[in-house]
């Protein structure tokens, strides 16, 4: 459980102020969550064998040459509308 005295240092950290109420709110409500926040982590130290959700994990998959070169490159010169020998002709943008 946290202590009215922790509450009131992240108060002064970052520069919130609480009232009497809520600081006795507060300690109820973060010891709530810190105790949720340990089930979890009980949980996901479970080894299912499945990745949890949020894990860094690698997938894989096999390295292939999926391209080759100069294989569309006729088609592509050919279907350009301006074109100079093998030198294809755009827009000048500047």
């Amino acid at each position: 459980m946290i202590e009215r005295k922790e509450i009131e240092h992240l108060a002064k950290l970052s520069h919130i102020s609480f009232s009497e109420e809520e600081l006795g709110g507060f300690a109820t409500d973060i010891g709530s969550i810190l105790e949720y926040v340990d089930q979890l982590k009980e949980i996901s130290d479970v080894d299912t064998g499945v990745p949890s959700v949020g894990a860094v994990h690698n997938i894989l998959r096999e390295d292939g040459n999926s391209y080759v070169g100069g294989e569309s490159r006729d088609e592509i010169i050919n279907s350009f509308p301006e074109k100079e020998g093998d030198y294809l002709k755009v827009k000048k943008i500047l």
